[in-house]
Formats: C-alpha cells, structure tokens, sequence
C-alpha cells in the first residue's frame, strides 16, 4: 500500500481560468459552473474572466502566459487593478516567472474578476485546498550501489492533479537523512540530495505527462539507517513527506586479484557474494577492464552458483588495472534489482621496480591508484627533465663550438684580407720606384 501524506496548503491554485473545488462547496460557498464542465475542481473561463465569491478566505492563482510576455494585470471587481509593480503587500502575494504568475491573494473582493495579458488559451485555474502526495514505499531490502525506481503522484485531495502544464511550476525532490545511529556506518553523515521526480517520459519515466511522477536514484552513498524526505516545492510554498528510516545495506559484492608475472598466465579475479540479503545463484555480471595502456576489454558472467566467480584476466604488461562491474539478480525476497560496485584496481608490479606494492594488498599497506600513477607520473617527469636537460646541454655544446668556428673563421678571413692589403701596398711602392 502506498504511504500517504497530507500537505496543508490553503487555497493554491493553478492554471488560467478558474475553479473551485469541494473545499469551497463545505465552506457553503456558491459558485456558478459553465454547464459545459465536466471536470472536477475546473471552471473554464470565458475571456480570461472569472467570479469569486465572498466567503473566500485566500486564494492562490496561476496563469500561465507566452513565454517572455510582460506579467498579467489583474482588473478588480470595483475597476481597480493589481499589477506586479503595484499590489498591497499585506494581502497580496506575487510570483512572476517568464512562462506565469503565482498570486496568492488574502480576502479577494468579492465579484467578476479579469485577467489581461498574453494568457495561454489552454490554461484554467484550479483552487487547491489539500495537496497530497502519494509516494510508493521504499523495499525492505536496499542495497547500497543499487538503482531502485519510486513513483508518485500528486493529488487535489482525493482527484490526480495531471495537468501538462503543473510541471512548470512544482519540483518533486528526495533527500536521506542519517539517523545518527551510532550502530551504522553512516553515523554522523551528511544528508544526500538523492535526485528530482519526472513526469517527462525519459529514464524510467514510462508515460510523459500522464501524472505519474517517476523517480531513477542509485543508492551510492554509505550504507546505513536513513530517513527518506520528499520534497514539494512550489514557488510560494514548500511541503515535506517523511517516510520510516529504512536500512541500505552493504554491497554484497567484493572483488579480490591473485596477481601474475608471468606472461604465459592470468591474474584471477575472484567475485565474492555476501549472500545474507542476495540470492547468489541469481547473480549476473557485466563488467569492462582497462589495462595499463587505456585499452579496454568488456566480459560477462552468466553462469555459475554459489558465493564465488572466477574472471582470468590475461597478462599483456605491468602496471595499473582497473575493473568496473554490474550485477543483476534477485534479493531473498525475490525482487529484481541492479546495482554498480564500486570501481577496483590493482597493480602487477615492474620487475625493475619492487618498490610499488599491490593495490589490493591490506596487509602490506595498500597504495590507492592515484598513488601509484602519481609515482608514475612523477618518475616520467624526472625522465622528461633528464632528456631536456641533456638536450639542453647538447645544444649548448654545439652554440659553442659553432661560435668557435666562427671566430675562426673571422680570424681567417681578416688575415687574408691583411695580406693582400699589404701584397698591394708592396707592390704599388715598387711601381712608383720603377717609374723615378
């Protein structure tokens, strides 16, 4: 059976045409119905006006409009108009948005009323007197690291709200709390904004629009005692729905490596299934390694009983591994789930360098994956700025020797221009001699 709650939210109205639903028929209010409507708690409205009655104590309105359009004005039954820039705070509250307005009015005046502006011809107003969610109750067996689906659905005390346009003005969002027990592991946890209900026909959503909120979480967070809170939210108003702290319990599912160094041999990769809450014969996995060089190579395991698998991974080289798995199969009460473990990695160390240890070694003190790529890293750097330095050197080496050689070759080309310079002289002092 679902699990019920009531919101208190007096007189919230949705929509661009009134209505007034049997809240107002027990407050003895008179309301005059169009003949031609058929649905509960609507009133369709006839150029965008409407009638309210005098033993209204508060009223919220929702007009939806032309996205970008300038907010609607509100005309009183006297002449006098509410505008967004202009209304008595006191009684008077205003929401606008580009897409509609939320007015929520404190003892509206008594009469016809009209609304001016870009107003979407589909909409109506709805008066809202109980808001009433209705949430499917959460299995007495969670997982943590499973995907579980929760659907809700949102009611005018005892009637659907599945008008298509509600979307755009309500939110439907889960949160845990941790019950601070100290006999958990979450003791003393922050809460976990788990995700937002959709009615849009994505995900597990089935039906987009049908009033049928859907909602896709995956449980990745700390096994524990948690309290699931639901969420309302609405522009002017916010309600919660707190369900009994439920238990998430561990994931049932451990990877462990027996590593090789030999090329002509695997490295073991041994699933192990805690089967308290699982049953382990119903268990499949689909999972996907990454070797030391980014390549990737996707398995599954479809058969097998019993608590344990074996996965042999091939040897192709040293280094970090890392294995990602799903599992699908039935809890001990028989209901299907799926869930995610959380990432493994190990390391087949270089024989040149004993130093890096096993990742998955507790007792010896493991080393996470970004430890070891960060040594990696770091001793690539080294290598990088020995290579430049030793070019760096290299370089300078050659600038010198080419500066060498230049110089020479100045000191060559100034001689043989002193030679002839002289050879010259000598010869022009013979000449004139001659000639005397």
């Amino acid at each position: 059976m679902a699990i019920t709650q009531w919101f208190k939210c007096a007189t919230l109205t949705f929509c661009a045409a009134l209505t007034i639903n049997s809240w107002a028929q027990e407050a003895q209010t008179e309301i005059k119905y169009y003949d031609n409507d058929d649905v509960t708690n609507r009133i369709p409205v006839f150029d965008n006006r409407f009638r309210l009655d005098a033993q209204l104590e508060e009223i919220t309105l929702l007009f939806y409009r032309k996205n970008g359009s300038p907010p609607v004005i509100l005309v009183r039954p006297d002449g006098s108009k509410l505008k967004v820039s202009s209304f008595p705070k006191d009684r008077v509250q205003w929401f606008d948005d580009a897409t509609f307005d939320m007015i929520r009015i404190v003892k509206p005046m008594p009469g016809p009323w009209q609304a001016i502006g870009d107003i979407m011809p589909e909409s109506k107003i709805m008066v809202v007197s109980e808001v009433n969610l209705e949430v499917e109750p959460l299995p007495e067996i969670l997982l943590s690291g499973e995907t579980i689906k929760v659907t809700a659905k949102v009611y005018n005390r005892e009637k659907v709200i599945d008008d298509p346009l509600f979307n755009a003005v309500i939110n439907l969002d889960i949160d845990f709390y941790s019950t601070n027990n100290t006999a958990y592991d979450n003791f003393g946890a922050e809460n976990v904004e788990i995700g937002s209900f959709r009615d849009d026909g994505y995900d597990l959503d089935e039906f987009a629009k049908d009033g049928l909120y859907t909602g896709e979480f995956v449980l990745n967070f700390s096994a524990g005692e948690w309290i699931p809170v639901y969420y309302i939210k609405m522009p002017m108003a916010e309600r919660e729905l707190r369900q009994q702290p439920i238990i998430i319990q561990k994931n049932p599912v451990s990877l462990s490596v027996e590593t090789t160094k030999d090329p002509l041999s695997s490295h073991k990769l041994a699933i192990n299934i805690n089967d308290e809450y699982v049953d382990p014969d119903s268990l499949l996995f689909q999972g996907k390694i990454t070797y030391p060089d980014r390549q990737t190579e996707p398995f599954a395991i479809m058969e097998g009983k019993g608590i344990s698998r074996i996965k042999e991974i091939g040897y192709t080289e040293p280094g970090v591994h890392r294995v990602t798995l799903n599992v699908f199969g039935h809890t001990k009460d028989n209901r299907e789930f799926r869930l995610v473990v959380p990432d493994f990695t190990f390391n087949v160390d270089r024989d040149d360098n004993p130093l890096i240890p096993n990742l998955n070694d507790q007792d010896e003190g493991e080393e996470s994956a970004e430890d070891i790529a960060a040594q990696i890293a770091e001793q690539l750097a080294q290598e990088k700025a020995a290579r430049a330095k030793a070019l760096e050197e290299e370089m300078e080496a050659k600038r010198l020797a080419a500066e060498e050689q230049a110089m020479t070759n100045l000191i060559i080309v100034i001689s043989a221009n002193v030679v002839i310079i002289g050879a010259a002289i000598i010869g022009f002092v013979l000449i004139r001699r001659k000639k005397r």
